[in-house]
């Protein structure tokens, strides 16, 4: 396996489900829950969802297979394990065909300081979220890596100050 692959701890190939998925309050829970808490146990998830162990099991083996939980987490502190700077960085593509979008994502799956990447619409291609240890790690990646990229047309880059809010997932129930 590639060591900048996130492995699913599912071991299959995440399902995208194209339109919304009905779900009970039961289901809701679970999902709200497992979104807070991945770690959970299953009896403690059983407890709070107001149902007995193995159907919340098997509710949660059904979110599973129906990809609506992709995978597990641990969040990380990234600056206390020498990634302190956080920059977003869009990015314009001298060409937007379908193989280059195509072998640029496989270059950003190379790079592991490249966390996210998301295809844009509008003036740019991608926006970027890179980690670094410190400006120059940064500057380094993008001058031998980034900008040396050949259908890169321009970078521009946005130094995070401090994260505001982060919150994981999407809302469910009222959170």
């Amino acid at each position: 396996m590639n060591p900048s692959e996130e492995p699913s701890v599912l071991n299959r190939p995440p399902l995208r489900p194209t339109r919304a998925v009905k779900l009970d309050k039961i289901d809701q829970r679970i999902l709200s829950d497992l979104q807070h808490d991945g770690r959970m146990t299953n009896v403690d998830l059983a407890k709070r969802a107001g149902i007995s162990a193995p159907p919340c099991l098997r509710r949660v083996r059904n979110l599973e297979e129906a990809g609506l939980i992709l995978s597990y987490h641990a969040h990380v502190n990234q600056a206390a394990l020498g990634y302190p700077v956080t920059v977003f960085t869009t990015i314009k593509l001298n060409s937007v065909g379908e193989g280059e979008l195509r072998r640029f994502e496989g270059q950003l799956e190379q790079w592991p300081l490249v966390r996210e990447a998301y295809v844009m619409t509008g003036e740019n291609d991608f926006l970027l979220k890179i980690v670094a240890r410190d400006w120059d790690d940064y500057q380094d990646f993008l001058t031998n890596y980034l900008l040396e990229s050949p259908n890169v047309a321009s970078v521009k880059s946005s130094l995070s100050v401090k994260t505001s809010k982060f919150k994981a997932g999407v809302p469910i129930l009222d959170e």
